[in-house]
């Protein structure tokens, strides 16, 4: 913002500047021509007199004149030459003066005038043009500054509530002055096209917040209506008489449970109601067991040992979903590594989409066909119990192929030095 700023107060003030020069040159132009004028039409005066005097053989002592005078300009005494007179500003002794000369008796009668005076008018008065056009500069500056501080300022008001909304923050608004719907509860437009991008903006917002709480609504609704039925089929599916038939409906059903029970979690995850019950944790045995517990053919590396304060329940959450996310949607072997407070996983797969890295895990979404399929839940939660329990989380493809996911845990201070 700051470049535009400085671009906008430059380009206002070269304008000014060219401006400000057109009309100095067009002004000298104009009084030059009137005062230099002035000084012709006297010598032209001096001119007659000295050549009426002339004719009567005696001389015009007014003004000097002198025949075939030393010191006048070659290209007047060329025009006389030729039987033409006229006029030039020239200098005699050093001094600016003002010739006027005409023929007499195939020579050259010529005048001059003081022309220093006028020379110094002209040079006062170009003088005064250059101030005004600095001092207008200036002031075109200050005011173009001053107008582009405001429009670079809430350009950059609106750029950073944009960035909040791609964060997540769907409550951020630019709010401007004169922001507010207008009485048909659409969004007025003004003459400022800032205050429209901002006014857009905030619209833009609000209306994916409301489409994405009527999302987190219906997915809310949806599990809650379907676990009571999915219970009771899992119940009577038991009664079922030993057999494949049996066997492929329990597989059904229990993936079906599974996929309620994690919108329900997303759906806890999703109104803020999951709290963490944090307690100090060896981080190394800890992963060691969550690993074996998974039963998944998995290689534990625990480099440097670490205490962290953390959730082990929703660590085990966390763990378990990259796992099975990695055997599902990569390839073996599979390494976790403990190096500290922390915890990656890696795969020999196809490696995340760069979607998925750029813009974080979408549910119901698995992005790449590559990847495998599914529905997308599991990283979703992964990133919703990360965030409960303050761990920083980062997805990535690692140099040698694969997905690769770190997790950074909190470090365990102990207060009392135990």
């Amino acid at each position: 913002m700051s470049s535009l700023r400085w671009k906008i107060a430059a380009t206002t003030t070269a304008v000014c500047c060219a401006v400000a020069a057109v009309l100095g040159i067009l002004v000298h132009n104009v009084v030059a021509r009137q005062l230099t004028g002035e000084v012709r039409k006297d010598a032209d005066s001096a001119l007659d007199h000295a050549l009426s005097h002339y004719a009567y053989g005696t001389t015009h002592g007014d003004v000097p004149s002198a025949v075939n005078p030393a010191g006048l300009p070659t290209p007047l005494a060329a025009l006389v030459a030729r039987g033409h007179s006229g006029t030039m500003v020239g200098t005699r002794g050093g001094v600016p003066v003002m010739w006027a000369a005409a023929p007499a008796d195939d020579k050259a009668l010529a005048v001059w005038i003081p022309y220093e005076s006028t020379r110094d008018r002209l040079r006062a008065i170009d003088t005064a043009i250059l101030a005004s056009a600095a001092l207008a500069a200036g002031t075109v500056a200050l005011a173009g500054l001053f107008l582009a501080r405001r429009i670079s300022g809430r350009l950059a008001r609106t750029a950073a509530v944009a960035r909040r909304i791609t964060e997540g923050d769907l409550d951020a608004r630019v709010a401007l002055d004169g922001s507010q719907p207008g009485p048909d509860g659409g969004r007025p437009r003004h003459g400022d096209e800032v205050r429209d991008v901002a006014i857009a903006l905030d619209t833009m917002a609000e209306t994916l917040q409301n489409r994405l709480e009527a999302e987190k609504r219906f997915t809310a609704d949806v599990a809650h209506e379907l676990r009571t039925p999915l219970t009771g089929s899992l119940a009577a599916a038991g009664l079922l008489p030993e057999g494949r038939p049996k066997e492929m409906i329990n597989d059904r059903l229990r993936a079906l449970h599974l996929l309620t029970e994690d919108l329900l979690e997303i759906s806890r995850l999703d109104a803020g109601a999951e709290h963490a019950d944090l307690a100090r944790c060896d981080l190394g045995p800890t992963v060691e067991r969550i690993v074996g517990a998974t039963r998944l053919p998995v290689d534990v590396r625990v480099e440097q040992p670490a205490v962290v304060l953390t959730d082990r329940r929703r660590l085990d959450r966390i763990l378990t979903n990259l796992l099975v996310n990695a055997h599902r949607h990569g390839r073996p072997p599979v390494t976790v590594t403990v190096a500290g407070p922390v915890v990656s996983v890696h795969d020999s797969g196809p490696g995340y989409p760069h979607e998925l890295i750029r813009q974080g895990p979408k549910r119901f979404r698995t992005g790449d066909p590559g990847r495998g399929k599914g529905h997308g839940l599991g990283l979703t939660i992964v990133v919703g119990q990360a965030a409960v329990l303050g761990i920083g989380l980062s997805f990535a493809n690692a140099p040698d192929g694969g997905a690769l996911t770190t997790l950074r845990l909190p470090i365990h201070v102990p207060l009392d030095g135990s």
